[in-house]
């Protein structure tokens, strides 16, 4: 399944609109239900209406009201950057906040340079320490 989930990535990465960055990311979120939602980075001239790859396809999941993952592939590069010039692509802060949202400190994150090369991270290993849904329920329910 890592492998499919990369390979998606690279496949959206190609529609990443990024013409200020040239940063192109794309990402693949698997869902519990072994829905695959894909998401690239949309870029705006003031920056701050620009929306992640990762928060694209967990967009896309919530308005089709999926709402439980195990998995995300994510992928980044500058454009026509040489395969020796890619670095792995971590989910930005604001990204790890709105996967705390919807997914277990178990989640599973891959940031990849290629379908055989990436790492796996788990959430709480990008996110130690979260701020998550448990804070806001009362001491009942925990």
């Amino acid at each position: 399944m890592i492998r499919t989930l990369i390979e998606k990535a690279l496949e959206v990465q190609q529609n990443s609109y990024s013409p200020y960055s040239d940063f192109c990311v794309g990402a693949a979120l698997l869902s519990e239900d072994g829905q695959i939602f894909t998401g690239c980075n949309i870029e705006s001239v003031s920056f701050a209406p620009t929306i992640c790859a990762e928060r694209t396809a967990i967009a896309k999941a919530v308005s089709q009201n999926v709402r439980a993952f195990t998995m995300i592939a994510i992928v980044g590069k500058k454009r026509n950057a040489m395969q020796k010039e890619i670095n792995y692509t971590a989910p930005c802060g604001v990204c790890r906040q709105t996967l705390v949202e919807f997914c277990q400190k178990d989640f599973r994150i891959i940031l990849a340079k290629t379908v055989d090369d990436y790492k796996e991270y788990s959430l709480e290993e990008l996110l130690p320490c979260s701020f998550s849904p448990l804070e806001l329920l009362d001491n009942k329910q925990k």
